[in-house]
């Protein structure tokens, strides 16, 4: 009796400093993971197309002013093109909006950065504003439910006639921008 007395306090007094005084350190699982691929336009960090300029090819947002633009119609009386040795700007070109699902019981902003590798391609949010400097580099805050409209600035003067490619990258972290 006395054998199994002191093998229930050995017990007790091994889950007492187990439970107590233990530190978790590892734990390992396999788990399924199962992502859709979707275009621009259906993602939950949205880039929606509002010109007829921009649109999704293959899924991704195309901003093209040629007669490849896949809303190109003769008939409308639409040019080619840029002319050379000006300025075009184009208000709301696209938008980016915030669809995560969390955003439905709290608001979880992300923070926005757009690039364009073309020092000729400037972008800006909201109304262009004739005074204000612009830039290839643009940041911002997109809560959910309110999206942001891009506009874009096409500076064309010394480039020659033909075709001019520019890329945009895009990035989205959590929470406000800190600028």
């Amino acid at each position: 009796m006395k054998k199994l007395f002191g093998i229930a306090l050995l017990l007790a007094g091994l889950i007492l400093a187990i439970s107590a005084g233990a530190n978790f350190k590892y734990y390992e699982a396999d788990r399924s993971m199962s992502v859709a691929i979707v275009a621009d336009d259906n993602e939950f960090i949205d880039l929606t197309p509002l010109q007829p300029y921009a649109y999704l090819n293959n899924g991704k947002l195309t901003v093209e002013i040629s007669t490849n633009n896949q809303n190109y119609n003769e008939s409308l009386g639409f040019g080619t093109g840029l002319s050379p040795n000006t300025t075009y700007v184009f208000e709301e070109v696209f938008e980016v909006s915030n669809e995560l699902w969390e955003n439905n019981e709290t608001a979880y902003p992300i923070c926005v950065k757009i690039s364009s590798n073309d020092g000729n391609l400037m972008l800006f949010t909201g109304d262009y504003n004739e005074s204000a400097a612009y830039g290839t580099q643009l940041e911002f805050t997109v809560e959910h439910g309110s999206p942001v409209k891009i506009g874009m600035i096409f500076d064309n003067y010394g480039l020659g006639l033909g075709t001019h490619t520019a890329q945009m990258s895009l990035s989205a972290d959590a929470g406000t921008c800190q600028t």
